[in-house]
């Protein structure tokens, strides 16, 4: 018999409803990199829900309609896709931030969409205003 410390354990970091998947496509699981002080990729939408995991570093985590979040090692992220832009995903800090994502892709469209600046500028009302909340911040 082993010891309870030695068994295998389980400890859930995010749960979301699967309406959101998409009925049919793929999945595709990615390590993205971003290089320290680099703001990412600039503004973007995915064809389907997007799961990731901070393996390291820090990232400054933006959709449209939520506040910025800090998000570090060990933090979750998720996105629904579709039509809601995916602002930022920069690296404040001076060591490379990388995490893992799943993605559900839509069949026979592209996982990354950009998003043209004239949309950007009619949809700037659904932009929150800021700060960046960081969670492990008290009150």
């Amino acid at each position: 018999m082993s010891s309870p410390e030695l068994e295998t354990q389980i400890k859930v970091l995010d749960e979301h409803d699967m309406s959101e998947l998409p009925s049919a496509g793929h999945m595709m699981t990615a390590v993205v990199e971003i290089p320290p002080n680099n703001p990412g990729s600039r503004p973007h939408r995915h064809s389907g829900p997007v799961y990731g995991y901070m393996l390291e570093g820090e990232m400054i985590f933006e959709l449209e309609g939520d506040a910025p979040v800090l998000i570090r090692q060990g933090d979750t992220i998720w996105e629904p896709g579709g039509d809601r832009i995916h602002y930022q995903a920069a690296n404040p800090g001076d060591v490379w931030a990388r995490f893992v994502v799943v993605m559900a892709c839509k069949p026979d469209e592209p996982m990354l969409t950009y998003v043209e600046p004239e949309e950007l500028e009619a949809r700037k009302h659904l932009r929150h205003p800021g700060p960046v909340v960081d969670p492990q911040e008290k009150p």
